[in-house]
């Protein structure tokens, strides 16, 4: 094969990729909204407890031993070696199995004391429902792997659409299910007399849609095995299974463990918030409920990276090569483009959330009004937190380029730690409580970024120029915030008494965004902050250039 095919197919493949991964942020982001609807504040703490604990479980068994098995896989076929690549699947598959069978009966036997670490036992049930996706997780870690490892991205793709179409309908409609049963007089009367809402069932119904999820991709992928078997003579002899099974440990045991940071971080951090909730007396009881309600501000804040991450894909592969060819002054113009393609479309992004996140999410969750109110302060902080989640994505991306792997993960654990210290002394304090919440997480965002720009700054070859990159962007989303901010007013006041308060709050919502957009148009285009460059490596970004007359 040519050097221009093997680019052709690898571009092929990662584009198949990153499109998947793309829609199964958006989707996942999407799912949150109508999840929170239905199982409210208090749901949506039991459902984290959950998840947390899945997740770093998942990160554990998952995170680097896959891409070992790739590497390994990608080698071996490279090399003509069809029996070894054969024995690299056929071992690992035992060893992902072990994991995957270690995980899930941890999950489901340990639920009780698991939901004890997280400081809070009704997160016991959600926990429980997981436990199967962790053994099912790691069996298609593995043939995910194998099959990446053969420059066939095509099965993970499919496997992880299925996957959030699962969790995104079934998970949504078991809620609905669950609900509406614990809502029945004789059960609702048989929980309120066991001390519950039967909230923690609805959680763990939204939370099974993942396991289901799982279990629907595992399938796929062993039909897709068994359908598309390629026996082929060769006359290699490969090494043992032990000598096998140490590469794969070898490569995937370092890769693990940096992963893991920000899980473990995430898992003691959901732990000591809830803690110190339920260390204030006046507040011990609510503390499921205020930790959901900040939930909720966290499930708007992270749409906008879905968006974002797409449109970093596909501008840094580009850098990539630039560097491969030593093309440094190339390399800096794209690096200096993805900066402020990123500035112009999150800083606005960011400022709009800070500034109408309250009406927004009054609008999302009209059923559940009160905890939407509640989140609405926690918006405030939380859409600035929104800019720099969305600029670590970049400039973490931007380091692995350079080929600076271990600065995202150094910096990721200081802001981690930043976010764990900062949260147990907020929060503790009775005066501000879950409010301390929102202000660790902009701070842990915040130490990320100005790491990472700073070690952006030291490794480029040309260095960039943030006060030019971000100074525009940052005016023209400021004067944005105040149109919207004003035009929302304008509108809620007008509406009022004439429309129901939930249709003047949505009209007023979509009147202040139409013109927070309109108005920051007008000052991309007069202020020059994107240039057409800018755009030529994105999807569609000649139609954009036209539209916004760039040059």
């Amino acid at each position: 094969m040519s050097n221009q095919s093997k680019k052709s197919s690898f571009m092929g493949g990662a584009a198949i990729l990153a499109s998947a991964v793309a829609i199964v942020k958006i989707l996942g982001a999407v799912y949150k909204i109508p999840f929170g609807n239905i199982v409210g504040s208090e749901g949506q703490t039991y459902f984290d407890v959950g998840y947390r604990i899945y997740n770093i479980l998942l990160t554990v068994s998952t995170a680097g031993l896959p891409l070992a098995i790739s590497r390994l896989t990608s080698q071996a076929q490279a090399q003509g070696r069809e029996n070894e690549k054969r024995k690299i699947f056929r071992t690992a598959i035992w060893l992902f199995f072990a994991l995957g069978l270690i995980g899930s009966l941890l999950m489901y036997f340990k639920a009780d004391w698991l939901a004890g670490l997280m400081n809070e036992p009704l997160g016991f049930w959600p926990i429980r429902a997981l436990a199967p996706a962790v053994f099912c997780v790691c069996v298609l870690a593995c043939i995910r792997g194998y099959t990446q490892g053969q420059g066939n991205m095509v099965p993970t793709a499919v496997s992880q659409i299925i996957e959030v179409v699962c969790k995104l309908f079934v998970g949504l409609a078991l809620a609905w299910l669950i609900l509406q049963q614990c809502q029945q007089p004789e059960i609702a009367q048989q929980l309120a007399l066991a001390g519950s809402t039967g909230t923690e069932y609805v959680a763990a119904g939204a939370i099974l849609g993942v396991t289901v999820g799982e279990v629907a991709a595992l399938i796929f992928l062993l039909i897709y095995l068994f359908t598309h078997r390629t026996p082929s003579e060769s006359l290699d002899v490969p090494e043992s299974s032990g000598a096998l099974i140490k590469k794969v440990l070898a490569i995937g045991i370092p890769i693990t463990l940096s992963n893991s940071a920000m899980s473990i971080i995430n898992v003691v951090d959901t732990s000591i918030v809830l803690g110190r909730l339920q260390d204030i007396p006046q507040l011990a009881d609510e503390a499921a409920t205020l930790y959901g309600q900040y939930s909720f501000g966290m499930n708007l804040i992270n749409l906008p990276p879905s968006f974002v991450f797409p449109v970093t894909m596909s501008l840094i592969p580009f850098a990539a090569a630039a560097m491969a060819r030593h093309d440094n002054a190339q390399a800096n113009r794209i690096v200096s483009s993805a900066f402020r393609l990123i500035a112009a479309l999150t800083i606005p992004a960011g400022v709009g959330l800070s500034v109408l996140g309250g009406p927004i999410l009054v609008m999302f969750y009209p059923m559940q009004q009160e905890d939407a109110l509640a989140a609405g302060p926690h918006m405030q902080l939380l859409g600035i937190a929104c800019i720099f989640i969305c600029l670590m994505t970049l400039t973490n991306v931007i380091l692995q380029t350079y080929g600076r792997e271990i600065i995202p993960i150094c910096t990721v654990i200081a802001g981690g730690v930043t976010k764990v210290v900062s949260n147990y002394v907020l929060v503790g304090n009775p005066d501000i409580n879950i409010y301390g919440a929102p202000i660790s997480t902009l701070l842990c965002y915040m130490v990320i970024v100005l790491l990472n720009l700073f070690f952006v700054w030291k490794y480029s070859a040309e260095k960039p120029r943030y006060l030019q990159l971000f100074t525009k962007p940052v005016i023209a989303s400021v004067l944005m915030g105040a149109a919207a901010w004003a035009s929302y007013g304008f509108l809620d006041r007008a509406l009022e008494g004439s429309l129901s308060a939930y249709k003047a709050n949505a009209i007023a919502v979509f009147g202040g965004i139409l013109v927070g957009v309109i108005v920051y148009l007008v000052l991309v285009i007069t202020m020059r902050i994107l240039r057409a460059e800018d755009l030529k490596g994105v999807p569609h970004g000649g139609k954009v250039i036209r539209l916004l007359h760039l040059r």
